[in-house]
């Protein structure tokens, strides 16, 4: 039986809805949209930053000043490259909503500053029973141990466990770990398949619109 419902956060609940303020922002550096992508994500000290060896902050500055930018201009650069992110609220509604029934969690690769975001600018923290950020743990998915470490604070079996993520290695790790696990690719499918999944009666399953 399923007690606890586990979520991702970019690509699922928060996600880039308009292209246009990181593709302006990638015209204006000189490089494609997937060059920009991969300077913020997946540079050395986002990995690093990513397990918590490093702070966001240290981590903006140093895309920064590859790029050429003052290291005063992070919130003018952040307001750029994340100017198209949407915070999913009908998705955050219904986890809500499945609190009492189930316990909520969010399990996120990101940088020490997730925490904050959540419960200040997006004020979506309530949502969830616990919140697990790989920077605080200093481990990241796909990494079997992390699902191995959330297993054991949950203090839960693996099989009692149904996790969303976009990622498809990050919901094949999961699965090797003997968790249930839903790839996530829109609101709506997801949230069809995760009803397969739960043994309350969900109701009418938001649509597509915001």
């Amino acid at each position: 039986m399923i007690t606890t419902v586990i979520f991702d956060m970019g690509g699922v609940l928060v996600r880039t809805e308009d292209r246009q303020p990181r593709q302006r922002l990638a015209d204006k550096l000189n490089l494609s949209y997937q060059e920009l992508e991969e300077l913020v994500y997946r540079s050395a000290t986002s990995k690093q930053a990513t397990v918590g060896m490093i702070p966001a902050e240290t981590h903006k500055k140093a895309v920064l000043e590859s790029l050429g930018w003052p290291a005063d201009s992070i919130q003018e650069f952040s307001a750029e490259f994340w100017g198209g992110d949407r915070v999913d609220r009908q998705l955050v509604d219904f986890i809500r909503g499945l609190r009492g029934s189930y316990t909520t969690v969010l399990l996120s690769n990101a940088w020490d500053d997730l925490r904050s975001v959540l419960a200040e600018r997006w004020q979506i923290a309530d949502a969830f029973d616990h919140i697990f950020i790989s920077s605080e743990i200093g481990l990241a998915k796909p990494d079997p141990r992390i699902y191995q470490w959330v297993t054991a604070e949950l203090s839960a079996d693996p099989t009692e466990l149904v996790f969303v993520d976009d990622f498809i290695e990050n919901v094949l790790a999961a699965r090797e770990a003997g968790w249930n696990a839903v790839h996530f690719r829109s609101r709506e499918q997801a949230l069809d398949e995760l009803a397969e999944y739960l043994d309350n009666d969900l109701g009418s399953l938001p649509g597509d619109s915001y």
